[in-house]
């Protein structure tokens, strides 16, 4: 039996980041992780973002718990200083999302470092090693039973912190608390969040937040599987928030213009997840071969899909649409009276519907570019409840002694809505070595 002060049971970024915040306040961390190796979804990620101000959170996340979205933006800032701290450059902010401010850091860079920051304190990192359940004495998490390599063990913690990254892994749970259809949906971060930290919370009385929350991902080319990790964002249609979407029955169904990840949870839920995605050449020029965010590499992705074997096309004239393959399902012809019925609208300055909010430009220099999209997962927003503290709470609201939880495996965060995913692992995993420095029984009042 092992006896540690912080049992982190994940190492991506959450994980990580309270490990290592942890060791470097003298506290012991035995940290284990299921995967091959540390880091998780983070390895494939660039940039830490959120809202600039609470305003701005309420705006745009009104649904999220208030204690959660205004911790993430009141500390962002200071985690942004402890990447740098650890001797990761975190660049000057940019704008993400249009209204978002992040910074782009190396992020493997960062994981690398906080396990060697954790290993050099004389913490553990056992990697290919699975949690098996929670051990409680007395209504208190005191750690977990494990197996790994060397067999079952039980490792003892004044706190056990939750970061397994939630379960976007797992069809069968995404389709029991997304959508009947969400365990469909190609998988754009790491294969090892299956819902392990999910798991061990229920088993031992957490709440969880609302199953109609959504989840975060972005459109795809149909038909394209993701062939490597980079896929994730080559693939990934960002450009969607200046063009129109129309599902089955040829029409459209949300305002693109709000965000390529709310339209991609909107996209979920119409007749067999997939719709038309057409711009013209303006949104082209102006989006789809130039750099979503600042500082990221440019890339046509209307080519690389084409390159890929995705259903597109390339109409000279909207005439052309008409002649959309009969086996896609799609009406052209009404699809493209759709269209010139929106231009119409939108030269005049009318309101349209839905509303086009951000971006009410006619569609309407040719030539016209046409993908097949479905939706892709990140991570949902259902997940652990938790206070501002990182401590998981129970079914009437109360923190369970002992157990804390970061990153994606937590709920109520988000609703429909999103500021940032490393951003609240960064953050949360942070205010989880805090608490986890707070005497026991104190901390719990």
């Amino acid at each position: 039996m092992v006896e540690t002060d912080l049992l982190v049971i994940g190492a991506g970024m959450a994980g990580l980041t309270a490990a290592a915040r942890a060791a470097r306040d003298g506290r012991r961390v035995v940290v284990v992780e299921v995967g091959d190796d540390v880091g998780g979804s983070a390895r494939y990620a660039g940039y830490a973002w959120t809202a600039p101000s609470r305003e701005v959170m309420d705006e745009v996340n009104p649904r999220g718990d208030v204690l959660l979205r205004h911790a993430l933006v009141d500390r962002f800032a200071d985690g942004v200083e402890w990447i740098r701290s650890v001797g990761v450059d975190a660049q000057d902010a940019v704008p993400i999302l249009g209204f978002g401010r992040g910074h782009q850091f190396d992020t493997n860079q960062y994981v690398d470092l906080c396990r060697r920051i954790v290993t050099d304190a004389g913490g553990e990192i056992r990697l290919r090693t699975a949690t098996l359940g929670l051990v409680t004495d007395g209504g208190r998490v005191v750690g977990a039973e494990i197996t790994g390599p060397d067999g079952p063990e039980t490792i003892r913690a004044a706190w056990t912190l939750l970061a397994t990254g939630g379960f976007q892994g797992d069809p069968a749970l995404l389709a029991e608390k997304v959508h009947p259809r969400a365990g469909e949906m190609q998988l754009r971060a790491n294969p090892h969040s299956k819902g392990a930290g999910y798991r061990l919370a229920t088993a031992v009385g957490a709440a969880t937040g609302a199953e109609d929350a959504g989840f975060y991902g972005h459109l795809i080319p149909s038909g394209v599987p993701f062939a490597d990790p980079a896929d994730f964002v080559d693939l990934s249609l960002y450009y969607s928030e200046h063009a129109l979407l129309f599902n089955l029955a040829n029409e459209r169904f949300t305002d693109e213009t709000l965000g390529d990840h709310l339209t991609t949870i909107a996209l979920l839920e119409q007749p067999e997840s997939r719709g038309l995605l057409i711009c013209d050449a303006r949104v082209h020029r102006e989006w789809i071969v130039a750099s979503y965010v600042e500082g990221a590499v440019a890339l046509d992705k209307f080519a690389l899909a084409s390159r890929r074997g995705g259903r597109v096309g390339l109409a000279e004239t909207l005439d052309e649409l008409d002649y959309l393959p009969e086996e896609w399902g799609y009406d052209g012809p009404a699809i493209r009276q759709r269209i010139e019925d929106y231009n119409r609208a939108a030269a005049a300055g009318e309101a349209v519907t839905p509303g086009r909010a951000k971006d009410p430009a006619p569609i309407s220099e040719g030539p016209w570019y046409v993908i097949e999209c479905v939706p892709a997962v990140t991570f949902p927003f259902h997940g652990i409840r938790i206070d501002d503290r990182a401590r998981v709470l129970d079914t009437e609201g109360t923190p369970i002694p002992g157990l804390l939880c970061a990153g994606s495996d937590t709920g109520g965060l988000y609703d429909r809505a999103y500021a940032g995913g490393l951003a609240s692992a960064l953050v949360f995993g942070l205010t989880a070595a805090a608490t986890a420095a707070t005497p026991s029984v104190a901390a719990q009042t």
